[in-house]
């Protein structure tokens, strides 16, 4: 008895890990369950975007068909490609409708920015006074329809002898664009350190010296994406830019639209028109897609 020990007395209890701390368990069907929900999300994904996508592909297609063939029912998905509505554009003159479309976006943008800029600083690092209220305000204006506002507007234009001329479109853009432009800015300089504007104040710099050598590199980004939004905005601007202009200063949206008629066939022509004019936005949206990304993820944290 005293050799030997009874089989109910032993202890089975684990042995010890050898550096103290038990093993964790693998939860292997937890792994693959986040694995598998995280491919059915990215499919759900990639079937949205084909959706959203399929209508733009099938307009470019189109822009390459004749009018007989753009016209079938059912559609003709493999009718003879050919570059003749392109070359019709050009014959029709679509130039001086790009040239204009990009000279008001172009510098409508860029008025917006440098106006922005200091009031989305006013607004977030130096706040002044009911900053809440300004903010509303602002707001408040892109709350009143545009067809609304057609009558006034196009009343004032006559007065001052600005009708048809690229320069009214600037400058309605560019209050138009204003509101958006400072709330964006404004989400995207909250995120800048405190303490490298004060170490700048400190070292003697003035407002503008802050602004450009200290604000503008760390908040580019979020300027990237509002000055994006803004030409966006712009570019696709219709109902001001077909009652405000005639034949100098139409714009690419009203070029667009003098396609559509109750006679003939129109359809592959407007495919041909509508992705010629897309095309601008797109190369710019596609050069700038990393600050894009890069200035709405920052601004988002706020």
């Amino acid at each position: 008895m005293t050799g030997t020990v009874s089989a109910e007395f032993v202890d089975r209890r684990p042995a010890p890990h050898k550096t103290g701390v038990p093993p964790r368990p693998r939860h292997r069907g937890v792994t693959s369950d986040v694995h598998r929900g995280g491919i059915r999300w990215a499919l759900v994904a990639w079937t949205m975007t084909l959706l959203f996508f399929a209508p733009v592909a099938w307009m470019a297609l189109t822009s390459f068909h004749r009018e007989v063939d753009a016209a079938t029912n059912p559609p003709s998905l493999f009718a003879e490609l050919t570059f003749e509505q392109y070359g019709q554009l050009f014959d029709r003159g679509v130039t001086p409708f790009l040239i204009n479309s990009a000279m008001a976006s172009c510098v409508s943008t860029l008025l917006v920015v440098m106006l922005a800029v200091p009031a989305a600083y006013a607004l977030s690092i130096k706040p002044v006074k009911r900053w809440t209220d300004v903010m509303f305000f602002l707001l408040s204006t892109k709350m009143l329809p545009l067809i609304a506002a057609l009558l006034p507007v196009y009343l004032v234009v006559q007065r001052l002898n600005m009708l048809d001329n690229v320069w009214t479109l600037v400058v309605f853009y560019t209050a138009m664009n204003m509101p958006i432009a400072i709330w964006m800015l404004r989400s995207f300089l909250a995120e800048v350190p405190r303490e490298v504007l004060e170490a700048a104040q400190v070292d003697g710099a003035n407002l503008l010296h802050v602004l450009w050598h200290v604000v503008r590199p760390i908040a580019m980004p979020g300027i990237a994406a509002t000055a994006l939004i803004c030409i966006i905005f712009s570019w696709n601007e219709f109902l001001f830019a077909l009652n405000l202009t005639a034949t100098r200063a139409s714009t690419a949206p009203v070029f667009l639209v003098g396609f559509i008629t109750n006679e003939g066939l129109f359809l592959a022509r407007l495919c041909a028109a509508a992705t010629l004019l897309s095309l601008p936005v797109l190369i710019i949206g596609f050069a700038a897609q990393n600050q894009l990304v890069r200035g709405l993820s920052l601004g988002a944290i706020k």
